[in-house]
């Protein structure tokens, strides 16, 4: 399953000094920073699949802070594809501050195209 390869990734790079702090979804009691990846989209042509991830690094000391870790995030994302057997490409599509005022909660988002 791709969430678990890009998970298990992210997981591994310590994002940021972030550690053991990224999800597939928001937890019951979630840390102070913290990284949520989603799957928004996929499909297949040629037998070769795709996939598309919302990457929210998530702040509740500081949008600086959020940033920072999106940066990181997307750092990592671009080498994605040299340091895995199982993804071919993975492109950075755009990234944007998505601050959450209901939660009141900092954070960036970051859209990746994987192919694998």
């Amino acid at each position: 399953m791709i969430e678990i390869i890009v998970l298990n990734y992210l997981l591994d790079q310590d994002i940021d000094g972030i550690g053991e702090n990224v999800f597939l979804e928001v937890p019951e009691d979630p840390p102070a920073r913290y990284i949520v990846i989603e799957k928004t989209g996929s499909g297949r042509e040629n037998r070769i699949s795709n996939a598309s991830f919302a990457v929210q690094s998530i702040s509740a000391n500081s949008l600086l802070e959020a940033a920072s870790t999106n940066e990181a995030v997307k750092a990592a994302m671009d080498v994605f594809a040299e340091n895995s057997d199982k993804i071919y490409s993975c492109r950075l599509d755009t990234d944007y501050n998505f601050t959450n005022t209901a939660t009141k909660e900092y954070r960036y988002q970051a859209v990746f195209n994987l192919h694998f």
